[in-house]
């Protein structure tokens, strides 16, 4: 996942429809009578969808150096904030191109997930992948972060970095009106240094309408695509949306469409999993932080960090730690930085975990991915089941149970019961017609979005799956050659591999 940086203005921007769309010029007006009132011109989303790229230096970009370097190109999509009102107030969304080096097929949007992770820097990753010889690589910041604008913004850096919450909790130790009060106040925060017009329109189906605009603006009849993680639940709204502009798809890490985005159950046990492959590994070595006998990793873990919710060492505390813990989880290549991590910290010493779990902090990603969410998960106000949750949660996940609050009656609500404008999606099976044959891709022990929902997807699309039996987060692109192989087949000339095509990397 890239990080987000503060944006600034830059050069290579999308060329300004003239005079401000052209004044909205190009409007549709209903045929009338020379008895009917002529009333003001109705706004439509052509302008949007005929605007022409100023492909240019990405100079001022967030990475922009690095991106010039590369040879990637930037530019800015105009678009509305509101789809129901085009003639209202407009966002420009910052995308990336990476040339095809060879004979051009097409380009390929990608997105790298969250919600809120940046993608204007995801070329990069591709740049030596096959697809780049045949695809120019789209990347792409999504409306309210990094080079897009307007932002979302609820928090400073400050107030993020004394505010964190890991995995939706907050201190153990805190009491829940003091907890719900903080949750409140940032939420309303949120509609104060947002607005409310950008803060109820940056959701999926916003985002998916804006890749169709950007599928135009690339001068392509057919939009191929690549998403990760939450990008897939980007891809799989996109194809309700406009199931015949589909060329190619590929959801890699698939989010289960009928569960919430980030459902805390379903991922506290995908983690728990990923924790347990972990500590398997590591008890092949004698030093082991957590011991040499996998069925005592999860006391041992605990033993290790939670006093440090009384006792935090030299600015570690229990939040930082879980977050360095949770991130390295996601791929194996992480694994011997956590145990470094963890036997340092049996040794007092914080440096390494403290490291880690500031690299994943940013405010502006933070706060997009909560107003996504917000708007798209199913909302908690009743403070019995907020308590359910946690304990279903703990339960799923005992490496990760803090020891407090589990007989609770009652649980905080979080931000999203107080949020101020109303959800604009909801988990659902989605309903899919016309659609050629996309490609899922997905990992048995992935920790954030659990092997069972691709399955899901997979089977509500008609998609054809590819399952990589290994725990990690996402199994395109990641070197493994069964994999990239009927993926980059596919997304180059359109032959889909044989549904259920299982492999590992060994």
């Amino acid at each position: 996942m890239f990080k987000a940086r503060k944006a600034t203005a830059a050069p290579g921007h999308v060329m300004l429809l003239s005079a401000a769309l052209a004044a909205i010029a190009l409007l549709v007006t209903s045929c009338t009578s020379d008895k009917d009132p002529v009333g003001p011109p109705v706004p439509t989303l052509d302008p949007y969808y005929r605007q022409t790229l100023s492909w240019g230096s990405c100079d001022g970009y967030q990475g922009g150096k690095e991106l010039g370097a590369a040879g990637i190109e930037c530019a800015r999509v105009l678009v509305p904030i509101d789809y129901g009102k085009p003639g209202g107030d407009t966002a420009r969304i910052a995308i990336s191109r990476l040339r095809a080096t060879g004979t051009r097929v097409a380009s390929l949007l990608t997105n790298p997930g969250g919600p809120g992770a940046p993608g204007l820097a995801l070329p990069l990753a591709l740049a030596k992948s096959p697809v780049a010889e045949r695809l120019d690589v789209i990347g792409m910041d999504v409306r309210g972060l990094g080079a897009s604008t307007p932002h979302v913004s609820c928090r400073s850096a400050a107030e993020f970095e004394t505010g964190q919450r890991v995995l939706g909790r907050t201190d153990p130790l805190a009491e829940i009106d003091q907890v719900e009060e903080e949750n409140e106040d940032y939420a309303n925060s949120c509609a104060r240094r947002t607005g409310l017009t950008l803060l109820a329109h940056v959701g999926t189906v916003d985002v998916a309408r804006d890749m169709d605009v950007v599928r135009s603006a690339l001068g392509e009849q057919e939009l191929t695509y690549f998403g990760g993680s939450y990008g897939t639940r980007l891809g799989s709204t996109y194809a309700e949306l406009f199931p015949d502009r589909v060329r190619a798809m590929v959801l890699d890490a698939p989010v289960d469409p009928t569960t919430n985005i980030g459902d805390e159950v379903i991922t506290a046990a995908g983690f728990q999993q990923a924790f347990d492959a972990y500590a398997a590994d590591c008890a092949k070595a004698p030093d082991c932080p957590l011991g040499t006998d996998p069925k005592k990793a999860n006391e041992n873990y605990r033993a290790l960090v939670n006093p440090l919710i009384q006792h935090p060492i030299r600015g570690l505390d229990y939040g930082a730690v879980t977050t360095a813990t949770i991130a390295a989880l996601y791929h194996p290549s992480s694994w011997p930085d956590l145990t470094k991590g963890l036997t340092d910290l049996a040794k007092g010493r914080s440096d390494v975990l403290l490291d880690e779990a500031t690299t994943y902090e940013d405010a502006s990603s933070d706060d997009v991915h909560r107003a996504v969410l917000c708007l798209e998960e199913v909302r908690v106000t009743d403070r019995a089941v907020a308590a359910d949750i946690v304990r279903r949660s703990r339960s799923a996940a005992p490496a990760f149970d803090d020891g407090t609050g589990n007989a609770n009656a009652s649980a905080p609500l979080d931000a999203c019961a107080f949020w101020p404008v109303p959800p604009t999606a909801q988990p659902h099976v989605p309903k899919v017609v016309g659609l050629p044959k996309v490609v899922v891709v997905a990992a048995t022990g992935d920790p954030a979005t659990p092997y069972p929902g691709a399955v899901t997807l997979a089977k509500t699309l008609g998609a054809a799956l590819i399952t990589y039996e290994g725990t990690q987060h996402g199994a395109a692109f990641e070197g493994i050659t069964c994999v990239d192989q009927p993926v980059v087949k596919y997304l180059i000339d359109l032959t889909a591999p044989a549904d259920g095509l299982r492999c590992s990397k060994t």
